[in-house]
């Protein structure tokens, strides 16, 4: 197939393949099997190649004058923000029909490596701790949490609903789930747990079908049919979480970044923080 992709001979490509080993000093197939797989090093040397062709084809959109075009390499945690970003992206590929986003769905301590390897030029992840000097996060979403209770259950008072209820538990490895298990403690709450869900879209079909209530932030709450759920502030003071962008410091891509985020930032309503300005 790579053959005819490039118009040449089987031979002739496994040459090239072979005088591209010799000058990189990497194996970039493993020919002991059938048919020959691709080594490590070998996913290495086609992440580079393809970064330097994106980076190619960024430059040829600079020099042509045309800042908001070429590839902007994406990433993001699996969060209920999640579905802003496809939105967002929607939006500027229409106001930016040269710009090519591309998305991938990671953990947050991969996304913040791969910005600042460079792999990525930018990340939504949630407030973070080990996010580098030569990072800079900006959130975009400051939104409150939510004690969320089928319609139909008597609710008054939070903490007892909470040490009454049953419980549907967020448990996943996330900045979320830590911030709301912290509150519950802070509180003094002994939660009654009949689920533990690592979802928060489950989560919040549990609660509207009558399974016990929970904790979520205000994003996951979008659906019609949520109007259907009664919501309690969650914490005192009320507990809000924070989701930015994070990127390079001296990012290339600064620009369409700083739309990105307003473009982010608008869709979020009341809850959008507005990106400060660099000095």
């Amino acid at each position: 197939q790579a053959a005819d992709v490039v118009g040449l001979t089987p031979s002739a490509v496994s040459q090239q393949v072979h005088a591209l080993e010799d000058e990189l000093r990497v194996t970039i197939f493993d020919r002991t099997k059938r048919p020959p797989r691709i080594t490590p090093d070998g996913l290495q040397v086609i992440e580079m190649a393809e970064d330097i062709l994106r980076r190619a084809e960024d430059a040829k959109a600079i020099l042509r004058g045309d800042q908001i075009a070429g590839t902007l390499m994406l990433g993001s945690v699996r969060s209920s923000a999640l579905n802003l970003l496809p939105r967002a992206m929607v939006q500027m590929r229409g106001r930016y029909p040269d710009l090519k986003p591309s998305l991938r769905v990671s953990l947050s301590s991969t996304l913040i490596a791969d910005v600042a390897g460079g792999r990525l030029d930018a990340a939504i992840v949630a407030e973070h701790l080990g996010i580098p000097n030569t990072l800079r996060w900006s959130p975009f979403l400051r939104e409150p949490l939510w004690l969320i209770v089928p319609r139909g259950m008597e609710a008054s008072d939070p903490i007892e609903l909470l040490n009454t209820r049953p419980y549907i538990r967020f448990r996943s490895a996330v900045p979320l789930a830590n911030l709301i298990d912290t509150e519950l403690s802070r509180l003094g709450v002994v939660t009654n747990d009949v689920a533990e869900i690592d979802t928060i879209g489950s989560i919040v079909t549990g609660v509207r079908q009558g399974l016990g209530i929970s904790v979520v932030p205000h994003v996951a709450l979008q659906d019609p049919e949520d109007l259907n759920i009664m919501r309690l502030a969650f914490g005192v003071p009320q507990v809000t979480r924070q989701i930015g962008i994070v990127e390079r410091t001296a990012a290339p891509r600064a620009e369409i970044i700083a739309l990105l985020h307003a473009v982010l930032a608008d869709l979020c309503g009341d809850y959008g923080v507005v990106r400060p300005k660099r000095s």
